[in-house]
């Protein structure tokens, strides 16, 4: 049935055709083809320990790790699993054991001990390759732990032996026998959820599920030159956005992986690599986004004011655009001048003037920064996945993107909007199971529908856009719903000073908000506004800033219904850190635990003891 709202005319399903049937049986035959093919190029860069490796290189190491592996007992039905930073030991360590039939599992760095007590017990690992900091926590988990028999490090001693030891076992192994027995019905990885609302889940993805995903989407939309294309590898390993961008694709493509072995550096790396495909989260877009407004405002005044009406010449390009009405001559001429003399530029040193695509997803990103970086000749696309989807549902084509969407299906993807709103979906790309939960897998995938928990709507074209999470959305005490993503998003966008905004109101008669500075600018517009020195928690009491704040809460509130504002807000001393209490560790709230570590600010805040009232 379709429905025509202001936005135009809303459908309740999308279908992104046949999906694209994979010319390899799993991923090491896709590899071993893409070593025959390009032996000699680039396979992995990592600066950070003076490491190039090239195909045929990278090719020998899978192979001797995957001798030692064997000796080990490791095989079909058995799992391994890995604790790393982003370093060039991870792909051959992973490729090895997917070669000979094991199934390879990531954990983050930032996990407690029993948080991977429980990953280890739930997997049944065997092996475990460990940097050797935490080879400790490793050794003491295999008196609890009988199936973890072996942990072998990476960079020196402390497990039961070194990589150099595994590899030195076997290094003219051939994982080609085992490798034939793989095919796509086989298991390829498992990817454990954050475990925000209970225990995580071990998403099981075969190589079909794998490498149909990547056949549609690199043969049908983010199509890399045959040769000489990069990657820069940051996220963590256990996110299935860094193995399908980063690990995957560049094994099934042949890409030049350059690894970042620090999240906090990757704009830097960014300039250094210049990559054909990069894959962010919002907030490093927004963090840029803010970066780069702050450079243009400190310009003199000759410089400053006609990059701003080149901006604004080039947002006004893109609105018409996006809104399918002709671009009047004297804009195309404003943004072609303002490209020449300046968009051009800072392309190239943030080190996206050789892209094929960008693209964002993993959480919510306000329209103001996609406009943004459209304007100056960045076109980010969001997509949308879980890690149930092999990562990929939607994606924005790079040559048809739809600011505001997360664009149409991937081939071989259904989509159809439930009666309550929720977006169901239908694909050989989505996940077996979720491992020993066979009654989480039955409320999950029903009829062969799997549910994914995100509120959307279609429009005509088949683009998707995502309202909120189905769980998350304030009720307030009038009964009336609302998206909390939506309004934090407004707020993020409306002051560089707010690094995370929380909005709360459910059951509430108005909406309230935390608020957490942004440690890098925070610091910036203190010295800039007679602060300097002070700490972000001097900052978040300090009466300049919560003025400042107030003030942009109050713009926010202006694109929000009256029902959605924030009326009072509080701002958390401190930084939240990726894989915290607070944050996943690709920076989505936890809400549920935020709700209850401050649960006493928040009633606070309501009884009117803290926080302050938002004007306007």
């Amino acid at each position: 049935m379709d429905e025509t709202t202001e936005g135009g005319t809303m459908v309740d399903e999308a279908n992104g055709g046949p999906a694209i049937e994979p010319d390899f049986s799993n991923l090491y035959e896709a590899f071993v083809a893409t070593v025959d093919r390009i032996p000699d190029d680039t396979a992995i860069v990592d600066d950070s320990l003076d490491v190039t490796l090239t195909w045929s290189e990278l090719g020998d190491r899978v192979r001797a790790t995957a001798g030692g592996y064997r000796s080990l007992g490791l095989g079909p039905s058995k799992t391994i699993a890995f604790l790393m930073r982003n370093r060039a030991d991870f792909i051959p360590s992973d490729l090895a054991a997917v070669s000979i039939g094991a199934l390879p599992f990531s954990i983050y760095s930032t996990s407690s001990d029993e948080q991977i007590e429980y990953l280890l017990s739930d997997s049944k690992a065997s092996v475990a390759v460990v940097e050797s900091e935490h080879a400790p926590r490793f050794m003491e988990l295999r008196d609890s732990l009988p199936d973890l028999e072996h942990v072998v490090t990476l960079d020196g001693e402390g497990g039961t032996m070194t990589i150099e030891d595994l590899m030195a076992v076997d290094p003219d192994f051939d994982p080609g026998p085992f490798s034939a027995e793989v095919d796509l019905e086989s298991p390829l990885t498992l990817i454990y959820t954050s475990g925000t609302t209970g225990p995580p889940k071990g998403v099981t993805l075969t190589h079909g599920n794998l490498l149909r995903m990547l056949t549609g989407v690199t043969d049908q939309i983010i199509r890399m030159p045959d040769r000489g294309a990069k990657v820069i590898s940051w996220l963590p390993a256990a996110h299935i956005a860094e193995r399908g961008a980063n690990y995957y694709t560049p094994v099934m493509q042949g890409l030049e992986v350059h690894i970042c072995p620090d999240p906090k550096r990757v704009v830097e790396y960014l300039a250094k690599v210049k990559p054909t495909w990069f894959f962010a989260v919002p907030r490093i877009w927004e963090k840029l986004k803010a970066g780069l407004e702050a450079n243009l405002a400190g310009l003199p005044e000759e410089q400053r004011v006609p990059a701003q009406a080149g901006l604004e010449a080039g947002l006004q390009k893109i609105r018409l655009e996006q809104a399918g009405e002709p671009v009047p001559a004297e804009i195309e001429e404003a943004v072609a001048r303002a490209d020449e003399a300046l968009f051009s530029k800072l392309r190239a040193a943030l080190g996206l003037d050789e892209f094929v695509a960008v693209s964002v997803s993993a959480a919510p990103i306000p329209v103001e920064v996609l406009e943004f970086f459209h304007a100056i000749g960045i076109p980010i696309g969001e997509l949308w996945g879980m890690s149930e989807t092999c990562g990929v549902i939607t994606i924005n084509p790079p040559d048809r993107i739809k600011i505001g969407t997360v664009g149409p299906p991937a081939p071989g993807v259904e989509i159809k909007v439930a009666e309550d709103g929720e977006l169901v979906c239908r694909s050989p790309y989505v996940m077996t199971e979720y491992r020993n939960m066979p009654d989480k897998t039955s409320e999950a995938i029903i009829d062969g529908w799997l549910h994914t928990g995100d509120i959307g709507s279609i429009d005509e074209e088949g683009y998707v856009t995502i309202l909120d999470r189905k769980k998350e959305l304030i009720i307030n005490a009038a009964g009336k719903n609302m998206s909390p993503a939506n309004i934090e998003a407004h707020v993020k966008a409306a002051s560089p000073l707010v690094n995370q905004c929380v909005a709360i109101g459910n059951g509430r008669p108005y909406n309230s908000a935390l608020i957490v500075l942004d440690p890098d600018f925070a610091p910036v517009w203190a010295s800039q506004n007679g602060l300097e020195g002070m700490t972000l928690e001097d900052l978040a009491t300090e009466e300049a800033v919560i003025e400042a704040l107030g003030a942009s809460i109050s713009v926010a509130n202006e694109k929000l219904s009256r029902v959605e504002q924030i009326k009072r807000f509080l701002v958390i001393p401190g930084e939240w850190a990726p894989g915290g209490d607070e944050l996943t560790p690709t920076m989505k709230l936890k809400r549920k635990p935020i709700d209850s570590k401050y649960e006493d600010r928040i009633e606070a805040l309501y009884s009117g003891e803290v926080g302050t009232d938002v004007g306007g």
